[in-house]
């Protein structure tokens, strides 16, 4: 579905497929729905990553840069997984660096029993990370966010950075894995103490939305307090609630700051600053919406799976880069969008990284409250799916 806000914004639904033909894509060289798992692709292997990747007793799962980038990127590292099992090699795989805990989460790690693991030790992970802890392994995967295309295949483009890692990975490999879309793996929810005194203190009932103002381009994606304020209360107008809303922001410091403002008529606010990504991880699912801007903790609170709260519809703004590649493919995780964003999209294009000025400069402004409310109310209410 594509819905039109009043504002010209365009809401681009996470369960939506996108067809290949009117966005800029590189055939994937094989029909993909026709080729059984495990049987090979009709391209060749790199027969030398097959090489070293079938001799591993050990795979350090290594990520040092953006959050984001290595949550988008796990789906590569799932494509290594399923490769192995479907080629029964026993091998430990681990996570080492600060993103370790999350990436336990996705159900990716492997310890076999018995005897200790013997063979060479490989390093999958971004450029940082594989530079930090792949300088004595014999093989390191480098997963980099401009490197795979936005692929095609049976009609359809597969646009998000999950899908682009986990088939450029299959091709590599040379065998046609179990992976189907979505691609991105979920992650697993834990108790948690900071869920644990926000339940305490009635927070987790109700209409609780939450919002990301933390980034690391802040004159560009900080849709700010006050516009999100705005949006809670106008959703809490609508609903006949009071909406309780989270802030959730950065911190330099690295420490937790919990700070509640006055009530106001539709809306309670309360501001989280400097939460570990852990407890967000633990934090998404109780809500009832997340908006964020383009940005890893967006991506963390689409991914962020728990067994009782599911996942909640989680908005991404998108106002200059394309809306379809920084995503996870997950169903429930939409983005809101500009045509310029639409424009990037269509033609699989970075303002940054290709340096194309737009006609005016975008920023957060391009998504009015009023008209961001619209879209979250039909996604809360059932009839934005």
């Amino acid at each position: 579905m594509n819905a039109v806000a009043p504002a010209g914004i365009r809401l681009q639904h996470g369960a939506r497929a996108v067809p290949a033909g009117p966005v800029h894509t590189t055939p994937l060289g094989y029909d993909r729905d026709g080729i059984p798992v495990g049987a090979p692709l009709p391209l060749p292997a790199s027969a030398e990553l097959v090489r070293h990747l079938s001799g591993c007793g050990e795979i350090d799962v290594a990520f040092e840069g953006k959050l984001g980038d290595t949550l988008l990127a796990l789906s590569g590292v799932r494509a290594v997984v399923d490769w192995l099992q479907l080629c029964s090699v026993r091998v430990a795989i681990r996570a080492v660096g600060p993103y370790a805990d999350l990436i336990a989460r996705a159900g990716l790690l492997t310890r076999p029993r018995g005897t200790r693991p013997s063979g060479w030790r490989a390093a999958i992970g971004d450029r940082p990370g594989t530079e930090a802890h792949g300088s004595k392994t014999a093989v390191n995967l480098v997963l980099d966010p401009a490197a795979p295309p936005c692929w095609s295949s049976d009609g359809h483009a597969h646009a998000d950075l999950p899908a682009r890692h986990y088939l450029a990975m299959e091709r590599r490999l040379g065998v046609r894995l179990p992976g189907t879309a979505p691609f991105a793996p979920t992650l697993a929810t834990r108790p948690n103490d900071l869920v644990a005194e926000l339940r305490s203190r009635g927070w987790l009932n109700g209409l609780l939305l939450a919002t990301i103002t933390a980034t690391s381009w802040p004159e560009r994606k900080d849709y700010t307090d006050r516009r999100y304020i705005e949006l809670a209360e106008r959703i809490g107008e609508a609903q006949q609630s009071q909406a309780r809303l989270l802030l959730i922001g950065g911190n330099s410091a690295g420490d937790l700051r919990i700070t509640t403002e006055a009530p106001r008529r539709h809306v309670q606010v309360l501001r989280l600053d400097g939460a570990p990504a852990t407890d967000l991880a633990d934090l998404f699912p109780h809500c009832r919406l997340v908006v964020g801007n383009d940005t890893g903790l967006t991506h963390l609170a689409a991914m962020a799976h728990s067994k009782d709260s599911g996942c909640p519809p989680v908005v991404g703004l998108y106002a200059r880069h394309s809306h379809s590649k920084w995503r996870t493919g997950l169903p429930h995780h939409h983005a809101v969008a500009t045509d310029l964003s639409d424009r990037m999209h269509q033609g699989d294009l970075c303002p940054v990284r290709d340096v194309i000025a737009p006609g005016t400069d975008f920023h957060m402004d391009a998504f009015p409250p009023a008209a961001l409310a619209r879209i979250c109310l039909d996604l809360l209410t059932g009839e934005g799916q």
